[in-house]
């Protein structure tokens, strides 16, 4: 793929957050709502923010987004609201992230 077709394609992002166990239901829930929140940030095609169903490795918080392009993506992680969420985030979890042009 050319670069510039790479800089025009979508671009996802997928993010599993695992939850520390100390964590109540009630901020487990807050957490979703806040990344929830941040489908509407300029450059989101599609959003979705959810419980995983399998807990055995504990609980998980599946983030999986679709942006316009990697630089809309690049613009998103600078924004002051997706900034704020992280740093929430920081504190009951630890996360891993797989991004790519789509």
């Amino acid at each position: 793929m050319s670069t510039a077709s790479a800089s025009s394609a979508l671009f996802r992002h997928i993010v599993l957050f695992r939850v520390h166990d100390d964590i109540s239901h009630d901020r487990v829930e807050e957490a979703i709502e806040r990344l929830r929140s941040l489908a509407s940030l300029p450059g989101v095609v599609e959003w979705r923010v959810e419980l995983s169903l399998d807990a055995r490795k504990g609980r998980v918080i599946v983030e999986d987004a679709t942006f316009v392009d990697q630089d809309s993506f690049e613009r998103f992680r600078l924004d002051p609201r997706h900034v704020h969420a992280a740093e929430a985030m920081s504190h009951i979890a630890d996360w891993w992230n797989g991004d790519y042009a789509a």
